[in-house]
């Protein structure tokens, strides 16, 4: 773990991951180690990569040499944040939330060292450890009565909702979302000496509510800071794809699909996201950009990007695989490259491509090539296109160029089930081969 004692504040603000912060911040974080907080409702039992810019700032506070915790809300995921939301959330049962929250301390240790002996060692918390045993009548007496209902509806998560045409309206329990989140804050100030909360910029108003607490509680002076909500350049939603979110569980989303998301974006989003989720100091990002400018062609800041969050989420090996698959795809990669991929990784490349079927016992009587393009797997609409192609050079069987003679069998059988057909440049079939029939 590197402890730099670079200013925190500094370092943030050069990367773009600064919207909001409550003055006095910047002062106590050069006046003392100090510790702070950022929540994660463990809804899903992976993180996704709308997750990862608060998980960044816990990052870079722990290297700039202060002390981050990673609370889990096991109690207020069962109620739901209204910020940003139009309707209520579907809630989440507690053996739900704790298997949630195992699967997430394995993501997170990625990012931050909980095992250091150091003074500044992440923490990793769950706010229904304090809250489950918490009465309501004890929470309203010793904690409601210290923030106002007028103060509550002035915040603007509560006010779009009840302002909105929809006849949903907010429910108690969203309403009182705010308070629990202070609690946390109040708690973890208490317990923890946690003097600072961040967050996303739609946050504010919750981790506002916080610092009111601790100021009307205590006495205290605690403070905040949130970064930017990241989009893409053209204002869709970061992360997203036609299928979803982008998940860091290998299972939800592949290392290859991961390493692909970062690869394929555009210039200028690439430009953003390489100050954001990688930990590349900013000369080596100005000397990227200068080199990426010169031959943009290249992709060289996607390249670097991909290559240092793929390794970090998953590993060396699942970046070297990614890259190697990418080669198959749309370099030149060879039939060995393709047989020796895992049947995982085989079908996340080929993801998408049209597929057919073919019997076992079909194959192993062995089809001329021509048969099997047309009547066999209507790669071709007719015999004649396939001869006409195959005269041109224009087919790759497994990324080996085949002519008319070939005669297509087993010994073509990837994973022992698929064939690789590849007409021209960019079209790719896959054609799968069933089992026999006992």
């Amino acid at each position: 773990m590197s402890t730099e004692k670079k200013n925190f504040i500094e370092e943030l603000k050069w990367r773009g991951m600064i919207h909001d912060i409550m003055p006095g911040t910047e002062e106590l974080l050069s006046r003392e180690m100090t510790t702070a907080y950022l929540g994660i409702d463990p809804t899903a039992d992976s993180l996704h990569i709308g997750h990862l810019v608060g998980v960044m700032m816990l990052t870079h506070f722990q290297r700039c040499g202060h002390r981050p915790i990673a609370l889990l809300g096991g109690a207020t995921g069962m109620i739901g944040d209204p910020s940003m939301k139009s309707t209520e959330r579907i809630l989440l049962e507690e053996d739900t939330l704790r298997h949630n929250q195992t699967c997430i301390k394995k993501q997170l240790a990625k990012f931050l060292n909980f095992e250091s002996e150091a003074p500044n060692a992440a923490l990793l918390a769950n706010n229904y450890d304090w809250m489950k045993e918490f009465s309501f009548l004890d929470f309203i007496r010793n904690i409601g009565k210290h923030i106002t209902v007028n103060y509550m509806m002035a915040k603007d998560s509560v006010k779009k909702r009840l302002s909105s045409d929809s006849s949903v309206g907010m429910s108690f329990t969203e309403f009182s979302y705010q308070l629990l989140q202070g609690y946390d804050f109040l708690y973890l100030y208490q317990h923890n000496g946690c003097k600072l909360q961040m967050g996303g910029s739609d946050q504010w108003g919750n981790i506002t509510t916080g610092t009111e607490l601790i100021r009307r509680k205590t006495g205290g002076e605690a403070y905040a800071l949130t970064c930017p909500l990241i989009t893409k350049a053209d204002g869709s939603k970061f992360g997203k794809t036609e299928k979803g979110n982008i998940w860091l569980d290998p299972e939800k989303t592949s290392p290859y699909t991961f390493y692909q998301f970062w690869l394929n974006c555009p210039d200028e989003d690439s430009k953003k996201y390489i100050r954001i989720f990688t930990l590349l100091t900013k000369e080596e990002i100005e000397a990227l950009e200068r080199e990426h400018n010169a031959v943009p062609h290249l992709r060289i800041l996607q390249k670097s990007l991909a290559q240092h969050i793929t390794i970090r989420v998953h590993s060396q090996e699942e970046y070297d695989a990614a890259v190697s698959a990418s080669n198959i795809l749309f370099g030149a990669g060879t039939a060995e490259n393709l047989a020796s991929l895992p049947e995982k990784l085989f079908l996340s490349l080929f993801d998408g491509v049209p597929q057919c079927s073919l019997s076992q016992e079909r194959l192993a009587e062995g089809i001329p090539v021509v048969d099997f393009l047309s009547d066999c797997t209507h790669i071709f609409s007719s015999k004649g296109e396939a001869r006409r192609m195959l005269k041109d050079n224009g087919i790759s069987i497994n990324k080996n160029r085949v002519i008319d003679t070939l005669i297509v069998d087993n010994s073509l059988l990837i994973n022992e089930k698929y064939i690789v057909v590849q007409k021209g440049k960019k079209n790719y079939y896959i054609v799968k081969i069933e089992e026999r029939k006992s």
